[in-house]
């Protein structure tokens, strides 16, 4: 079997999702961006099992995809989806001393996922996930071309 795509580009898949996540935010250095990713992504999910973290995992790049499972405490029960501006919060309260995490951090990162994966894969995934979970990745006024897969 051929080593997977995301595993032989690994390197250039991280860079630009990490500078797409830098531009969308506006942010202005590589380690805020990173905060705001593992912020997000954490965010996501303290809210599933780790049967669905898993399923969500497998369609991420693989740097996100680690960033996703590190440290995650397995006995942990999922938590409320909540709101929006509760995810904003949340992400922003990683590292509190250390976070500068703009509001846009969400949205920021869904763009950049959108960008990095198979549309179909994320969207049958997420549509399996509890019920707060698509909205988690929508981008609100995004066009499509916006959202559209960059080959890296």
């Amino acid at each position: 079997m051929p080593m997977p795509w995301t595993y032989r580009h690994a390197s250039r898949e991280w860079r630009a999702f990490l500078d797409d996540v830098r531009d969308y935010a506006g942010l202005e250095t590589d380690n805020v961006a990173y905060t705001a990713i593992q912020g997000v992504l954490q965010t996501f999910r303290r809210r599933l099992t780790p049967e669905e973290g898993i399923a969500f995992a497998q369609v991420l790049p693989a740097v996100p995809r680690a960033i996703f499972v590190e440290g995650w405490d397995l006995a942990t029960k999922p938590a409320g989806f909540g709101t929006r501006e509760d995810w904003r919060a949340e992400a922003k309260a990683l590292r509190p001393h250390h976070n500068l995490t703009p509001d846009t951090a969400v949205e920021a990162v869904a763009r950049a996922l959108w960008r990095q994966v198979n549309h179909i894969d994320l969207q049958r995934v997420v549509a399996r996930m509890p019920d707060g979970s698509e909205s988690f990745w929508s981008v609100p006024g995004a066009a499509p071309e916006e959202l559209a897969v960059r080959i890296v």
